[in-house]
């Protein structure tokens, strides 16, 4: 269900119908919601709450005065308004897919600019180290999987991490891959996982079930987090919003680079012997 209820076009705007109606501390919920709209209702109750400064009930109870049944649903309108309004090529297009003037190139170039910088300022610096000593640790199974257009950049994580150490693998979107990655899982399993807008509820069930094996869930997402930050141990977030109407990947590929160099370089001589070994020449 991603029905909004009355009607409203937003749950924002839903919200700013509905503020003078709520108690007090409710009306903390919804203005901590706004100050950080969407991203604080994709989180988890507790996260809300902390941010409002207010108990886990009381957020239950507000987005039940909202109309929704449950936080669930709640947030899957969210999503719902995250993938179709502020996600959408189509909805873009208005403002992007329109002639430049400073031309396309010069738009393009100072949009990855701004999007490289801002993404490697707002990098939690903990999580990245967090990620590169699971993908180090010699004992645990790697798994990568993506989205439509993320997989790719998760093909090219794992290209480079199987030059680098054994045990990695990358999961594809079929849903026998799939399947048999969540029953061959467990406690020494690291899940890495892309996921950007146009969130989907396969790779949000795919995390789910890692994460019930066991797994450690490593997300790669943009800045509004994808639901499945709920079940992650680690969140790289990175901008992914361009000059033209499609999400930018740069950011994330960027970030994808810098993983390598930092697992190349922890690895060291383990990492060259390995490579030494792939590059042999064949026997005649």
């Amino acid at each position: 269900m991603t029905d909004i209820p009355g009607g409203h076009a937003s749950v924002r705007k839903l919200l700013m119908a509905t503020l003078d109606e709520l108690s007090n501390s409710e009306r903390k919920v919804g203005r901590a919601l706004l100050a950080q709209y969407p991203t604080a209702g994709l989180t988890t109750v507790v996260d809300l709450a902390t941010a409002a400064s207010v108990s886990p009930p009381t957020v239950v109870r507000f987005v039940t005065r909202l109309g929704f049944p449950g936080f669930p649903a709640f947030q899957r309108a969210l999503v719902h308004e995250l993938n179709g309004e502020l996600g959408s090529p189509l909805k873009q297009y208005p403002e992007k897919g329109g002639p430049s003037e400073a031309g396309v190139l010069n738009e393009t170039r100072d949009a990855f600019l701004a999007m490289l910088a801002a993404s490697y300022d707002e990098l939690p610096e903990s999580e990245f180290a967090k990620l590169v000593k699971l993908l180090c640790d010699p004992a645990r199974d790697v798994r990568v999987a993506g989205g439509r257009f993320s997989s790719s950049v998760s093909e090219y994580l794992v290209a480079h991490l199987r030059l680098l150490r054994s045990g990695v693998h990358h999961v594809g979107l079929d849903d026998l891959d799939r399947r048999t990655t969540v029953a061959d899982a467990g406690a020494g399993t690291v899940f890495v996982i892309y996921d950007y807008r146009r969130y989907t509820e396969q790779n949000l069930g795919l995390a789910e079930r890692m994460a019930g094996r066991g797994a450690t869930v490593c997300l790669m997402t943009d800045n509004w987090l994808s639901p499945i930050a709920k079940v992650a141990r680690v969140v790289l977030p990175t901008r992914v919003d361009s000059a033209s109407p499609f999400d930018s990947l740069v950011a994330s590929m960027a970030v994808t680079e810098s993983i390598v160099a930092a697992v190349a370089a922890e690895l060291g001589e383990a990492g060259v012997k390995r490579l030494e070994i792939l590059e042999e020449q064949p026997p005649e």
